[in-house]
């Protein structure tokens, strides 16, 4: 049988299966290949800290360390932290250690947990529109052309839409939603959701409506006390611990998130209208957008909780793109479910049928070949090779990174140098070098002293060398490591974002070229 009978009949008889060879098949690209992190919250929240104390740190401080400074809760939730500490420290028992090893460990996991989308989201189009939907459904869940990648990301918008599924699943399923046990693990995966993601709590809150709204009260009440049961056992119980009070870091949350609303980017009320069309691709996006809306009574149950989501972050003033990520599968769910429907009754779309056809093909074209492109793509490639190179440099004492001609410089995911006793001095325009070398020569422990320098950009690099060579002689060159393809494209097309681009020296810190200054 020819490979293209074969994969016709999987596609008719058994087309979950074969949907889920094509997820697996490109998330197993990304574990291998897109390395790096995406926002600065799945790296510096969740990977940073989970690994630092597995080495005896705490890096941000969030298990009430530095005391001595008065150090207050900030408002994150550990679980999603927490499980990478899990993981890490098995790893680490079983004798792994080097960063990138773990990556391709942690990769793969976040991959396997995103398959329950597919399966879940699968499932639910297919109960209510039949085979035809839920393979379409399927197949944008599985390989729509950001998915493999964003699911292999330490991002708690990504890692809490399976239990929000299934959840949804459980409520919908009628072999299980006359259970008492079924509104027991609605609450306890509402919960999970919630404590790795607190925003999640609109789409809870949506669900306990729609209890409401049918009058189920037993569902209402079980669910009602399950939820916030989870989150005390998981949260509560450990800001007991660390702070002495209950709900310490969620409160922090909140004041933050309130204090700073303006503080990130700020966008139109119709923002997430805008992403979710270009996430989407249009004109398929405006499809399923208009699906999804159009089914808002029928399919209340699918709808409500996330458009409170939706209606929320539509308000709030701070809008980051990933924000809205838990509520892409819905989208694209409901989506799909009503505008088959809404075509089945068209009779322009009746007369037009070959136009339809070739929308999807337009659309399936263009993802496919963003797909292997984006599934690959090496994010921050430039911050984690460098703190890669320094893992492997045995000599490493501390280093500088040198952003002299900007006014902050960039973070540096410590992660991957395997490292946590230093804190990099940052020279910049509001810190010059000079500045930086007496702070740390007057250091008593010269463990610390730096003897690596990173120039991060490219901007004036010739005469920041210069400057720096000039301070300290005995400077020699390593190596260059350059941005990836994608980090190089999103610079071009928007100069704000930085061109990382990093250049490696290293340096004797006790040969020092004093200005005369500093002499006299």
């Amino acid at each position: 049988m020819q490979i293209k009978q074969v994969i016709h009949k999987l596609w008719e008889e058994k087309p979950l299966a074969l949907i889920l060879f094509l997820g697996i098949f490109f998330r197993l690209l990304a574990v291998i290949f897109s390395k790096g992190f995406f926002a600065h919250d799945d790296e510096f929240l969740v990977l940073d800290p989970a690994g630092s104390w597995v080495d005896g740190f705490d890096y941000n401080a969030w298990l009430g360390g530095r005391a001595e400074m008065n150090h207050a809760p900030e408002g994150p939730s550990l679980f999603f932290p927490g499980l990478h500490y899990l993981i890490l420290y098995y790893l680490k028992w079983r004798g792994m250690v080097d960063p990138q090893h773990k990556m391709y460990v942690i990769r793969a996991l976040l991959a396997l947990w995103s398959l329950i989308t597919i399966v879940v989201g699968y499932r639910i189009v297919n109960f209510y529109s039949g085979k035809k939907v839920a393979r379409q459904a399927g197949l944008l869940l599985a390989i729509l052309w950001c998915m493999p990648m964003l699911s292999v990301r330490n991002l708690v918008e990504m890692f809490c839409i399976p239990p929000l599924l299934i959840a949804t699943w459980l409520a919908i399923n009628p072999a299980k939603k006359d259970k008492l046990s079924t509104y027991i693990w609605i609450g306890i995966l509402c919960g999970i959701a919630f404590n790795t993601r607190f925003q999640t709590s609109l789409f809870s809150g949506g669900l306990g409506l729609v209890f409401l709204f049918r009058k189920q009260w037993k569902p209402f009440f079980v669910f009602g006390f399950m939820f916030p049961a989870i989150f005390f056992a998981v949260q509560g119980i450990a800001d007991i611990v660390i702070w002495g009070k209950p709900f310490a870091e969620f409160g922090a949350y909140i004041e933050y998130n309130l204090k700073n609303a303006h503080n990130y980017p700020v966008g139109p009320w119709y923002n997430y209208f805008l992403v979710l069309a270009g996430m989407l691709v249009p004109p398929l996006s405006l499809f399923l957008m208009f699906g999804f809306f159009r089914s808002w009574k029928k399919y209340t149950i699918l709808f409500l909780p996330a458009f409170c989501f939706f209606a929320f972050h539509s308000i709030f003033p701070n809008k980051q793109e990933r924000f809205i990520l838990p509520m892409v599968p819905f989208v694209i769910i409901l989506g799909c479910i009503g505008w088959s429907e809404f075509v089945d009754t068209s009779k322009y779309w009746q007369k037009h049928s070959r136009l339809l056809k070739g929308c999807w093909i337009f659309f399936w074209v263009l993802n496919c070949i963003a797909l292997p492109v984006i599934s690959t793509m090496y994010s921050k490639r430039s911050r984690v090779e460098s703190m890669y190179y320094l893992y492997h440099q045995k000599d490493l004492k501390n280093f500088i990174v040198e952003e002299s001609f900007r006014n902050e410089a960039t973070q540096t995911p410590f992660f991957y140098t395997g490292k946590w006793y230093f804190h990099p001095p940052e020279v910049t325009k509001t810190h010059t070098l000079y500045q930086r070398y007496l702070a740390f020569k007057d250091q008593t422990d010269s463990l610390n002293h730096p003897n690596y320098v990173l120039f991060f950009g490219t901007d004036h690099i010739d005469e920041r060398v210069a400057a720096f060579e000039k301070l300290f002689p005995a400077t020699t060159y390593r190596t260059t490591i350059e941005p990836s393809y994608i980090d190089l494209l999103v610079w071009k097309l928007n100069p704000v974002n930085r061109n990382e681009t990093v250049y490696i020296y290293k340096f004797d810190d006790k040969v020092v070229n004093l200005p005369d200054s500093a002499i006299h």
